[in-house]
């Protein structure tokens, strides 16, 4: 119940029109008990010509002391039984359907607008999560759990919720019809209830467990689809294709069996409700034959309660079936309320301060750090340094020691697990994240573009820009007469990541997007990586003109980018093992000149100092 509290509670903005909507299907089923009651005067009194002057009776109240007569409620002047019972059915079922049509429309209004919403919070939750919340979580089991699973509660919270009231309200107004005609045999009817009911719960916790076993398998099968489809080019180079294929058929058979399970399960309360039905008929059948022939009942009065029965069957029966989907859907919700209840491990602090705008520097101080998935190994162990403005300092090593992870700590992708980073003496967890991130831009060798285009792409950082500025920082990149060449120009669509573009004309367009942006600070992140010697030399006049008159940390495997730097740290295994210009770490003779002997041996010849 709580966690159908928790879906339920997103429809609280839009209680107006659900309460209309309760009000429009109340009236459904009582229009739908009406139409039982109207069975007794058709077989009484229209289909027994001697008795059609005679006064329509509806129900009879003794608790009330009155009766109600169908006279009563259609004009007079309409003339004997046969008119006002025709005239009363037209009303009815006109009614009935303009209710149900208003009603089934705002309730499926109220659940498609929650869900929307869930979907939204659900969504914003994720997007703000630190760069260890996208680590630890697989992207396409978030996908799934954002579409798919919130697919699932979709359908319980629009369609499924106006059959609720529907159904739940027609089966309050049958039972009134059925108990006011002999509450004693309408007690021994529903007796069966019990026998109905606790079966049906128990197959509802079975498939709420089979549904959120059917939604991981459903994440899965998109986890397969998203790698192999992205990836591509490997699996046709490795000629992987019937591999691929045979691993995407096993986790669809694992889906497949994990829909079954639930099909099975779900299908259960049906026969079961048929089979106590059927006993229950015959019983009554017995009974009433006894009361017909005492003349304590009419023949009319015992064909509308049977069919006030059989109308209450077919309530239950639905009523069985929607709580078996609110299973699935507090199945599939599971997920979803495990990623809104995630901390949000970086965030501002509640006193946050805006960063001023850059002029100092930039001050590491006693910084370490390990990741969580292995908090006993520090990538990072006490740095020391400082970065001072429009100064370039170079971060070189070999793989894995550490270079990556620190320049992702200054705009807190991750916060240090000791330690501080200062930027103009303020530390930056004391900052707001906006205004902390607005004055960094970063360009890495794995340049992210979306689908769509190349003016969007660049002013993707300041989307207010104007046409003409976006031009300016192409021309800047290197990037506008390529851009020229295209049919659209500046509105030729990408790709998905660029997959139109070749790797140096992804790169340029990644540092007008930096240009464009105009931060104080810049990180460059293997800015030149997998790029041929034209493309790279294109990518390293761009990259002069974006870090002109900006403070700029610079992480390359080729030293060559690196040699104009105004200072290089050497860092290996999270710790720094030499700082200083380029000619001075060769003349040391450490790692750095060990690392430069390795890429340039074969390059040129290297003069001992």
């Amino acid at each position: 119940m709580r966690d159908l509290g928790k879906l339920l509670s997103y429809s609280r903005p839009y209680s107006p029109h659900l309460a209309v909507s309760v009000v429009l299907m109340a009236y459904v089923g009582l229009a739908q008990g009406m139409l039982a009651l109207l069975i007794k005067p058709i077989f009484d009194r229209v289909l027994q010509p001697e008795a059609a002057a005679q006064k329509v009776l509806l129900l009879n109240l003794p608790a009330l002391g009155r009766s109600i007569y169908l006279d009563d409620l259609v004009p007079g002047f309409l003339g004997d039984s046969w008119q006002m019972v025709a005239f009363a059915i037209l009303v009815v079922f006109l009614s009935k359907g303009l209710c149900d049509y208003a009603g089934n429309y705002l309730v499926n209004y109220v659940g498609f607008s929650a869900i929307t919403d869930l979907r939204q919070r659900v969504f914003d939750k994720v997007l703000r999560q630190s760069a260890r919340f996208f680590e630890q979580n697989n992207t396409s089991a978030m996908m799934s759990a954002i579409m798919l699973d919130l697919e699932k509660i979709q359908v319980a919270t629009s369609h499924i919720l106006a059959d609720l009231l529907r159904q739940g309200f027609t089966a309050m107004a049958l039972l009134f019809v059925i108990l006011q005609y002999d509450w004693r045999l309408s007690l021994v009817s529903l007796t069966v209830l019990p026998f109905v009911l606790i079966p049906t719960v128990r197959i509802g916790k079975r498939i709420r467990r089979s549904t959120r076993r059917a939604q991981d398998a459903a994440a899965g099968v998109n986890q397969i689809l998203q790698e192999t489809l992205s990836g591509y080019q490997v699996v046709k180079s490795f000629t992987m294709e019937d591999t691929e294929s045979d691993r995407f058929r096993a986790a669809a058979q694992t889906l497949k069996k994990s829909n079954l399970r639930y099909v099975a399960q779900q299908a259960l309360a049906s026969p079961i409700i048929e089979i106590f039905g059927a006993i229950t008929i015959v019983a009554l059948l017995g009974y009433a034959r006894l009361r017909i022939l005492e003349n304590t009942m009419s023949a009319g009065e015992f064909t509308s309660f049977v069919i006030a029965l059989l109308m209450l069957y077919e309530p239950v029966k639905r009523l069985t079936g929607i709580h078996n989907i609110f299973q699935q859907a507090l199945g599939a919700s599971q997920k979803v309320f495990e990623y809104l209840a995630a901390p949000e491990e970086i965030q501002d602090a509640p006193d946050a301060t805006m960063l001023p705008a850059f002029q100092q520097s930039i001050r590491f101080e006693g910084l370490r750090f390990a990741y969580g998935s292995a908090p006993g190994q520090e990538v990072l162990r006490g740095l020391d340094f400082e970065v001072k403005a429009g100064e370039v300092v170079a971060l070189v090593g070999p793989s894995g020691a550490g270079k990556t992870t620190l320049v992702n700590l200054v705009p807190r992708f991750h916060d240090p697990t000791q330690g501080r980073i200062l930027i103009d003496g303020h530390d930056i967890r004391s900052l707001s994240l906006k205004s902390l991130r607005s004055q960094i831009a970063m360009v890495a060798q794995d340049t992210v573009l979306f689908d769509d285009t190349v003016l969007h792409n660049i002013r993707y950082g300041r989307p207010v820009a104007t046409r003409e500025e976006v031009e300016e920082a192409a021309r800047n990149a290197f990037a506008d007469e390529f851009i020229r060449g295209f049919p659209n120009g500046y509105d030729t669509l990408v790709g998905e990541r660029g997959a139109k573009l070749s790797g140096g004309q992804r790169q340029r367009l990644s540092i007008a997007r930096a240009l464009l942006k105009d931060p104080p600070i810049l990180i460059l992140d293997e800015a030149t990586s997998h790029l041929d010697t034209q493309s790279e030399m294109l990518v390293q006049q761009a990259l002069g003109n974006l870090m002109q008159n900006r403070t700029v940390i610079v992480i390359a495997h080729r030293l060559a980018t690196v040699r104009r730097a105004d200072r290089i740290l050497v860092l290996e295994a999270g710790r720094i093992l030499e700082q200083g210009t380029h000619e001075e770490l060769l003349a040391r003779g450490g790692l750095y000149r060990k690392l430069y002997d390795m890429q340039f041996q074969d390059i040129e010849p290297v003069t001992q100092p």
